[in-house]
């Protein structure tokens, strides 16, 4: 059994994880400064024996090299997210994502611990070629738009991390993920699955950004996980880049319907525009869907959970939670 470092690992994705390692006999360290994460994603772990905690940031260099030097493998998932907070604070994006996957990754260097490190979908940027694939060529916005920061920070953790293997034979994987969704996950920086859910909840107007034709493919987070953690165990995994994600496309427009029909929701939904939601000149993908072809080839991998079936988990943990807001976290 192996020992993992989570790092961002009491938000959305790192619980999850958490809790699947666990079960499968590992020991789990999580280290978080909780500035999207949540404690009570984690509190029902903390009596576990073979789960340790430490709220610090992954900047605090003390700190992370008695992590790091206990572990065996480091997942860094820290980061900032959602498109609402990298729209509101371009500075702290590009210093989470650059700062805090440096430091990961020399403290990884210093004693040769496998690295797996989450990027996004986000990297693609303005491709157009549908599925995304890992070795196309990337188009981004101008950097007078603070939108394509958070892909251009997420790129240099790329660059960054496959150069520590090259150079320095550390054993590194990237994980791109697509648009995660699940328990635990917030609307509160414009997640829009998770949003969506708690509107209709409540029968109030579900709010479609833009015109709605957008698309977007969603996976749960039970096949990120298990994803996650296959990869991590896999040798040939090592010094590659990987699309974790359903291949299941749906727009905006038709999202919407569909969370208000499998939760008998008698909600109507309204469009607003992208200015309103994000301010002027706001840029967006128009479809992000992945090949998954790589990571099915090597770890025949597939996703199992239904759209369908991920709506009502999420709206059953809101319904359980019965929190103002319907949230919890992700990293």
């Amino acid at each position: 059994m192996a020992h993992y470092l989570i790092t961002g690992g009491m938000g959305f994705i790192g619980s999850h994880l958490a809790e699947n390692l666990l079960a499968r006999g590992h020991e789990v360290t999580v280290v978080d400064d909780l500035s999207t994460g949540r404690f009570e994603n984690i509190a029902h772990l903390t009596s576990h024996p073979r789960f340790h905690f430490a709220i610090e940031t992954i900047l605090n260099e003390t700190v992370m090299d008695r992590l790091v030097s206990e572990c065996d493998i480091v997942v860094h998932l820290a980061a900032a997210v959602g498109v609402q907070l990298i729209v509101e604070r371009p500075t702290h994006t590009i210093e989470t994502n650059v700062l805090g996957t440096r430091a990961v990754l020399r403290m990884a260097n210093r004693y040769r611990k496998r690295t797996l490190i989450a990027s996004s979908s986000e990297v693609y940027g303005k491709g157009v070629r549908i599925p995304f694939r890992e070795d196309d060529d990337v188009v981004l916005g101008p950097t007078s738009k603070s939108r394509w920061s958070y892909a251009a920070s997420k790129m240099l953790d790329e660059f960054l991390a496959l150069a520590y293997w090259q150079e320095w034979q550390l054993p590194t994987v990237i994980m791109r993920f697509f648009n995660t969704i699940g328990p635990r996950q917030t609307g509160r920086y414009g997640m829009v699955v998770p949003r969506f859910v708690q509107q209709a909840l409540r029968n109030e107007p579900i709010t479609v950004y833009g015109d709605g034709t957008q698309s977007r493919a969603f996976c749960d987070v039970s096949d990120v996980v298990r994803a996650v953690v296959d990869l991590s165990e896999h040798p040939d995994a090592v010094g590659q880049v990987f699309n974790i994600g359903n291949t299941r496309e749906i727009t905006i427009r038709d999202l919407a319907a569909l969370v208000r029909s499998e939760l008998g929701s008698s909600s109507e939904i309204v469009f607003i525009p992208y200015e309103e939601a994000y301010g002027p000149g706001f840029e967006d993908m128009q479809r992000r869907v992945p090949d998954i072809s790589k990571i099915r080839a090597l770890l025949g991998w597939e996703p199992l959970v239904s759209l369908e079936e991920s709506i009502r988990r999420i709206a059953e943990a809101m319904r359980a939670t019965s929190l103002p807001n319907g949230s919890e976290s992700h990293p």
